[in-house]
């Protein structure tokens, strides 16, 4: 169906009472927030992209389809409240059948300080839930067939995605419970080290700990994927080499490009592909940036996406811009800080901050990728490949 999709105007919550059911925020624009260009086509590369969108599988491997306060200063009370607004309307226009919807995640703090506690994590799947079931153009998928019947009806199916293991301890029957409540992406750290490994801001990688292989043989059992972007490098390759099946990163970058801890470096990319996973390229702020294009935009990403797919072929790669709806910037200096953009600027003199990445500002642009790639020469097969053949492929090996 490509980018007619069957989107009636829902607005999250609307069934309940604004002011007495839930607060209310001024949200930002879905589309159109900011200028971001589109990659502009002929009129024959334009045919070619519409025949594209309808007769291919897209997918997102990492995004946040949540719809954030036009005020950054509500940015923590929105956060709070656990109640997210989903970019139904944005992701109607993004040509997408399938986005593995990462949520809230890290900054989930409705009953506890610990973000990735256990009550905050099942809160937030269900919330998302009983916001979806009351439209029809989104579903949770489950399973790979649930993807193509949302190509073929019209829909998107969302999958959930948690970017770490909850705060379980050894109690690893909590992985099941994740599974029954529609989780089938899931990460073995996030930032900071936890009880299954070490993650990629720590100083010292002690690699997977036993709870860490438990947590990858229960979710091989269970068929939930395995997602090692946030993992440090010792982490990520033992969870590699540990996994029966095929283990991915859904956003990230090529440290040789770019060289920060948040990018990976080839001996991970080459054994990812080893085994048979993809490699998602992501597009938040100041994330996949290269020396040849210092000042983020949708030129530096495919950069980084030409640099996987010679190092490791065309069958490997895919992409996960971690994008959401509203400032992206702002989001990140709220809950992550300055440090990280000082970090920038001591790798690269030339490098300057930016307000959004252009051409890839928010999930309604995901398309603009397939553009960039008709309009830089890559074949319908490719680009079949790149933005979601490489990914059913992987879900068929190892989902249930």
């Amino acid at each position: 169906m490509g980018k007619n999709k069957v989107y009636r105007g829902y607005k999250s919550w609307s069934f309940l009472e604004e002011g007495k059911d839930y607060r209310k925020f001024r949200l930002a624009k879905e589309i159109g927030r900011v200028p971001s260009k589109a990659i502009p086509l002929s009129k024959a590369e334009e045919e070619r992209f519409e025949s594209f969108l309808e007769n291919n599988i897209v997918v997102s491997v990492h995004d946040h389809s949540l719809v954030y306060p036009e005020d950054p200063g509500e940015f923590m009370e929105y956060a709070r409240t656990g109640r997210p607004f989903i970019g139904y309307e944005g992701l109607s226009a993004s040509g997408l059948d399938a986005v593995f919807e990462n949520m809230m995640d890290g900054e989930t703090y409705t009953y506890s300080p610990d973000s990735w506690s256990w009550e905050n994590q099942v809160f937030q799947i269900g919330m998302i839930q009983s916001d979806v079931d009351h439209q029809d153009m989104v579903f949770i998928g489950r399973r790979v067939e649930d993807i193509e019947r949302a190509h073929n009806e019209g829909k998107i199916a969302m999958i959930l995605s948690l970017e770490s293991a909850p705060s379980i301890g050894d109690d690893i029957a909590k992985i099941d419970a994740l599974y029954g409540l529609g989780v089938r992406v899931m990460g073995v750290v996030y930032g900071n080290n936890n009880e299954f490994g070490s993650g990629l801001t720590s100083k010292k990688d002690n690699g997977l700990t036993d709870l860490g292989y438990g947590l990858i043989e229960r979710c091989n059992k269970l068929g939930i994927l395995i997602d090692v972007s946030h993992a440090g490098d010792r982490t990520g390759m033992e969870a590699v080499e540990a996994s029966k099946y095929p283990v991915v990163v859904t956003h990230a970058g090529a440290r040789a490009l770019w060289p920060t801890r948040r990018m990976k470096p080839d001996e991970l990319i080459h054994a990812i592909a080893e085994k048979g996973g993809f490699f998602g390229i992501e597009a938040a702020p100041h994330s996949t940036l290269t020396k040849n294009h210092p000042v983020h935009s949708i030129e530096s990403v495919m950069e980084h996406f030409q640099y996987v797919e010679k190092l490791v072929g065309i069958d490997h790669v895919a992409f996960g811009p971690d994008t959401l709806f509203g400032d992206h910037v702002a989001y990140h200096k709220i809950f992550g800080g300055a440090s990280a953009l000082k970090a920038l600027y001591d790798l690269a003199p030339n490098f300057k901050s930016v307000e959004y990445v252009d051409g890839l500002e928010n999930p309604s642009e995901f398309s603009n990728i397939i553009r960039w790639m008709i309009k830089n020469g890559y074949s319908d097969e490719e680009i079949s490949k790149a933005v979601g053949g490489n990914v059913i492929r992987v879900l068929k090996s190892t989902w249930i």
